[in-house]
């Protein structure tokens, strides 16, 4: 196969964390590869034993629709499927979160205590304040382990049957990631490794540091939107499920060009402080739409008509609950405010402050959110709430200062 990366000079133990869709895909591609075992590492309630009964002595099987149409059936199994840290971790050189944001803690505390050195740690996708957290919980293993951040998951995927089959629906095109190696001395290319067991797409780049990735996450979109639609509801059920992207209206619009534009500032004044923290990366989220979705949208004049027209969001809905009488309630249990917040927006107005620069837009969305979901991040414009040990952002983890943040690499 002339177009796959050559295997890694050495045996990739890998270990994946997590049991759903992204973690299904992972699990397939990289145990069809020489040279890589895989141990899947489960904590949700009894998913390891679900997925390994349901397996049973069958194939694991990836139907993977490639960007020219064509499907590929890759068949593999892996070496094992557990939810015991101490049977999986030992060994691993290479570990990958495909979980969301909120489940990585237990992750972290429960991988430690067999952690070795030199460990490559990735997050796939890592979300908002993973580098924080990998620093704080990983113990004496995590020391040497290199840290690497994706921005995204490389797929669209689903499960078909849980445990036995999953569907590839597309790879991205590219994806971006950040490596902070903290004295890691692997015995592998950490970049060429995991392209080798992703496959050929996404084409895998480098970003030019963390904070960048930190500050370029896809969780700046929905709580601002969630806000704009909802902050002036009366309680009553709605008719119909409204649309997310395309009912977008222009109070949230402007909110997101402002929450944006605030990105954009920290980023800057993070270069001008640290000149050799080059974050060209951190764009306004206009421009990552002409960039990313130029073929998919219509009207290009200002944000929120780029987004109202944008195809790939044909028909999306705000996340809604129905009632006994068939109207809709929306649901603010929904990852766009669960996750988004604590792992998303409080990461961002935390480097903002360590940064000094004010943000307004952030706050009265943050304000508003944690209220939705009764919790206290935000109190007198300073990040101090009670529940501030539930987000990632750094104060969290003692990373008091910009040098603090910048010398973490």
């Amino acid at each position: 196969m002339a177009h796959h990366q050559e295997k890694p000079p050495v045996l990739i133990n890998l270990l994946v964390c997590g049991g759903g869709n992204g973690a299904h895909v992972l699990t397939g591609l990289a145990s069809s590869r020489h040279n890589v075992k895989v141990n899947v590492l489960s904590l949700f309630a009894d998913e390891a034993e679900r997925w390994r009964n349901t397996l049973g002595d069958n194939h694991f099987v990836v139907n993977f629709r490639e960007k020219d149409g064509t499907n590929k059936i890759i068949t593999s199994r892996p070496n094992m499927i557990t939810n015991d840290p101490s049977r999986a971790v030992p060994g691993c050189n290479l570990v990958i979160f495909t979980v969301p944001a909120f489940a990585h803690e237990g992750y972290f505390r429960a991988i430690a205590p067999y952690l070795e050195p030199n460990t490559v740690i990735v997050g796939l996708p890592s979300q908002p304040g993973f580098q924080f957290q990998c620093c704080d919980l990983l113990g004496l293993g995590g020391r040497t382990s290199a840290i690497v951040s994706f921005e995204s998951l490389p797929w669209a995927c689903r499960i078909g049957t849980f445990g036995r089959e999953v569907q590839v629906i597309g790879p991205k095109d590219t994806l971006a990631c950040a490596i902070i190696m903290r004295g890691c001395k692997t015995l592998f290319p950490i970049l060429p490794t995991i392209q080798y067991i992703i496959g050929k797409e996404p084409k895998l780049t480098l970003a030019a540091n963390y904070l960048s990735i930190n500050l370029l996450a896809d969780s700046v979109v929905h709580p601002p939107m969630m806000y704009g639609t909802w902050k002036d509801w009366d309680g009553q059920p709605v008719a119909e499920k409204p649309l997310f992207y395309q009912g977008l209206n222009e109070f949230s619009a402007d909110l997101l060009d402002k929450v944006s534009t605030e990105l954009v500032h920290t980023a800057q004044a993070i270069q001008q402080k640290y000149p050799e923290m080059d974050m060209k990366d951190v764009i306004h989220l206009f421009d990552w739409y002409k960039l990313n979705y130029k073929e998919s949208i219509q009207d290009m004049s200002n944000l929120q008509m780029a987004m109202k027209t944008c195809s790939a969001y044909d028909g999306m809905v705000h996340p809604m609950k129905e009632t006994p009488d068939g109207k809709f309630m929306p649901d603010f249990n929904y990852r766009y405010m669960t996750e988004d917040i604590p792992f998303g927006m409080v990461v961002f107005r935390g480097i903002a402050q360590l940064e000094g620069v004010p943000t307004p837009a952030m706050d009265e969305t943050l304000t508003w959110g944690q209220k939705i979901l009764g919790k206290e991040f935000l109190v007198d414009g300073e990040l101090k709430g009670k529940d501030m040990n539930m987000t990632r952002a750094p104060q969290r983890f003692h990373f008091n200062s910009l040098f603090d943040l910048v010398n973490l690499r």
